[in-house]
């Protein structure tokens, strides 16, 4: 089963210590179906120097929470909210059930500029290859000529 929420998304943490406070999605681990939200839900961790360039002491790092304990936050309308899962394109986006904000869109939207973007650079580079490829067999020709007569 795949979950609803993804890394990046903001989150609202519904019960536990850190109950009410909203962070950033850092980690996301669908085995054990938890995730991990931005410097919430901290615990403590004594670890010791097992060699002389690692260092011990006492870390502090987030914890997992149990991703039925939180509820994805929309950007739009500014509420924690339920996701509805609707069909664009042939893939499927999630959508907040109050607004109808598209989580996804965005998403989708910057890959393909990403996409287009990366494709106009290798254009260029195969032109300019190209160009440089035309001006070396110029100077080749010029050598072979001189070195002809």
């Amino acid at each position: 089963m795949s979950l609803r929420i993804k890394k990046g998304d903001t989150v609202k943490i519904l019960a536990g210590a850190s109950k009410g406070q909203t962070g950033e999605v850092i980690a996301v681990d669908p085995k054990n179906n938890c995730v991990k939200v931005e410097n919430l839900n901290m615990i403590t961790r004594h670890k010791k120097a097992r060699s002389a360039q690692e260092q011990g002491g006492i870390i502090k790092m987030e914890g997992n929470i149990d991703i039925s304990n939180v509820m994805l936050v929309c950007p739009a309308c500014d509420k924690a909210t339920r996701i509805a899962t609707v069909e664009v394109e042939g893939k499927s986006h999630r959508q907040c059930k109050h607004c109808g904000y598209d989580f996804d869109a965005k998403k989708a939207e910057k890959k393909e500029t990403k996409k287009r973007a990366t494709k106009a650079t290798k254009a260029e580079g195969e032109t300019e290859a190209k160009a440089n490829s035309r001006v070396k067999r110029t100077r080749k020709s010029a050598k072979t000529e001189a070195t002809a007569e």
